[in-house]
């Protein structure tokens, strides 16, 4: 994804004064048009992603790693490559799942309002459409271009039962960490584009937080 870059120095005083006005650009205070206009992606798009489930049963956070495909406005395809391989394609208002060495399986979406909302917000960013997030979310933004959130609150109860708020953070025009927050138990978080690929093995799960929150890489 395109980062902000300062232009060509020539002169001293030009230097400054390009220096300077980015800066002063990235500072400014963000609202969710800023934000959704800086996501806005046509398809193709793909971006890594990093996928951190915690449970009290694990002795250890399950860190899924792949990415994130859509190759049409309609799809949205999550590719897991470790620690194991599996595909969940989302299409038509329906999943269908993929793993090696397993029988594929389909259902509706209806049955899964968790990937529903994963497919239709997705959609909502990369097209830029605040009316279509809205739909589904109250919405709310806040910090500065150079390091931003967006807050989603669900608004139908079927998902509302199950999380109460999903936080998108980020840095400029780049999605780094989506941090779900689940009406009972741990908070999930999904290290996105550079932030994953800053991530190690050895990263520790309070390292993994404060990637995630402070759009850190």
């Amino acid at each position: 994804m395109p980062d902000f870059r300062p232009p060509p120095l020539r002169v001293l005083p030009v230097a400054l004064a390009l220096v300077l006005t980015p800066c002063a650009a990235l500072a400014q205070q963000v609202d969710a048009d800023w934000i959704l206009r800086a996501l806005a992606r046509p398809a193709p798009t793909r971006t890594d992603f990093v996928e951190v489930r915690d449970s009290a049963l694990l002795k250890q956070p399950l860190r899924l790693r792949g990415e994130y495909l859509r190759p049409d406005a309609d799809t949205l395809v999550r590719e897991v490559r470790s620690p194991y391989a599996e595909t969940t394609t989302i299409r038509a208002g329906e999943a269908r799942i993929v793993r090696a060495g397993k029988p594929a399986r389909a259902f509706s979406l209806s049955r899964a309002p968790e990937l529903a909302s994963l497919h239709d917000s997705f959609g909502a960013l990369l097209a830029g459409d605040r009316i279509a997030l809205e739909r589904a979310y109250r919405i709310r933004s806040d910090g500065e271009r150079r390091r931003w959130k967006l807050s989603l609150t669900p608004k139908a109860p079927v998902l509302a039962a199950r999380v109460r708020e999903i936080v998108l953070y980020g840095q400029g025009a780049e999605l780094r960490c989506i941090e779900t927050l689940p009406v009972k138990g741990l908070a999930q978080r999904t290290l996105l584009a550079g932030a994953a690929r800053a991530m190690k093995a050895e990263t520790s799960a309070a390292a993994v937080e404060a990637m995630c929150r402070a759009g850190a890489g």
